[in-house]
C-alpha cells in the first residue's frame, strides 16, 4: 500500500515531466505520505487500533536526556561531517551560509511534511511488527531496505535532486539510509515507541543540508550541479551516521539496540497477545 500510493503520485510527476516548481514539490510531498497511508489502510482493514497507532506521534514525555539526543545528535552529525569536509579539502564560503535560524524552520517543517510524516509507517508500524520475530538490528535494516526502495521514483525523475546524482552519490545515500535506520530504531526502542522523537530526529538529519557547506555550494555557477561537492556532501553525511550506528550496536547489542524491551505489534495498534512461537529466546 505504501509503495502503491507513493509510486502512483510521484511516478505521475515524473511521467508528466514537471520542472522544479512549487507544484512539483507539493505533489512529491503528497506522495511522501505513503508510509502512514499504507499503515492506516492495513490497520483499518484488520480492525487495529488506529488511535493507539497515531498516539505514538504525540508521545512527547521522553525526559530531558532523550530530548537532548533528539535535538543534539543531528548537530553532532553535522559537526563531524563539516570537519571531515574540511579535512578532505572542501571549500567553505562563510558568506554563502544562510542565517542559522533557518535550521529551526527546516526542523519544524521536516517533522510534519519533510520526512517526519513517514515515521508513523516505517518506525511506528513496520518496525514493531518485524521486531516480533527478529532482532532490532535485523528489523531496522529491513525497514531501511524498504525505505530506500520506496524513494525510487525520485531517482528516476531527472528534475529532482536525486535524479541528478552520480552512481557514487546514490550508493553513499543508500549507506546513509541503512545507517540512519539503525539510529532511528535505537531512538524508537529507547524512547519506548515515541514516533514523535523519531520524526524530529529524522527532520533534524534532513535539515542539516541547509547548513552543510557542501550542500550550500553544491551548485556551480550557472546552476549546474557540482558533482565533486555533491559527492563530498553524501560522503561527509554518511560517514558520521555509520560511525554512530556502529557505536550504538556495540553499546546496546543487536538484539534490542536499547536498554529496554523493544515495542512489539501492540505499539502499532495490532493487539497485545504474542503467539508462543513468535517470542524470541
Amino acid at each position: 500500500m505504501t509503495y502503491a500510493f507513493t509510486w502512483t503520485v510521484q511516478g505521475a510527476v515524473a511521467v508528466a515531466g514537471l520542472e522544479p516548481s512549487w507544484t512539483q514539490s507539493i505533489l512529491i510531498g503528497i506522495g511522501g505520505f505513503g508510509p502512514p497511508v499504507g499503515a492506516a489502510v492495513v490497520l483499518w482493514a484488520t480492525g487495529g487500533d488506529l488511535r493507539r497507532w497515531v498516539g505514538q506521534f504525540f508521545d512527547w514525555r521522553l525526559g530531558a536526556r532523550w530530548w537532548a539526543a533528539v535535538l543534539g545528535l543531528p548537530l553532532v552529525v553535522l559537526s563531524l561531517g563539516v570537519a571531515l569536509f574540511v579535512a578532505l579539502g572542501g571549500p567553505i564560503d562563510v558568506g554563502s551560509l544562510p542565517f542559522p535560524g533557518i535550521y529551526l524552520f527546516a526542523l519544524a517543517w521536516g517533522t510534519v511534511l519533510g520526512g517526519g510524516q513517514e515515521e508513523l509507517g516505517w518506525r511506528g508500524f513496520m518496525l514493531p511488527i518485524l521486531q516480533e520475530r527478529r532482532s532490532a538490528l535485523a528489523s531496522g535494516l529491513l525497514v531501511g531496505v524498504a525505505w530506500a526502495g520506496w524513494h525510487l521514483p525520485l531517482f528516476l525523475n531527472a528534475s529532482t535532486t536525486q535524479g541528478a546524482w552520480s552512481r557514487s552519490q546514490q550508493v553513499l545515500w543508500v549507506v546513509s539510509i541503512l545507517a540512519g535506520s539503525v539510529l532511528w530504531t535505537w531512538m524508537y526502542n529507547g524512547t519506548g515507541g515515541s514516533v514523535l522523537a523519531v520524526a524530529v530526529f529524522h527532520a533534524g538529519i534532513n535539515a542539516m543540508g541547509v547548513l552543510h557547506p557542501a550542500d550550500v555550494g553544491a551548485m556551480a555557477p550557472g546552476r549546474v550541479p557540482d558533482q565533486r561537492l555533491g559527492l563530498l556532501a553524501e560522503l561527509t553525511g554518511a560517514v558520521p551516521m555509520v560511525l554512530l550506528a556502529l557505536l550504538i550496536v556495540s553499546v546496546y547489542g543487536a538484539e534490542r539496540l536499547s536498554a529496554r524491551e523493544p515495542p512489539g505489534p501492540e505499539a502499532a495498534g495490532l493487539g497485545t497477545e504474542r503467539p508462543a512461537d513468535s517470542v524470541r529466546p
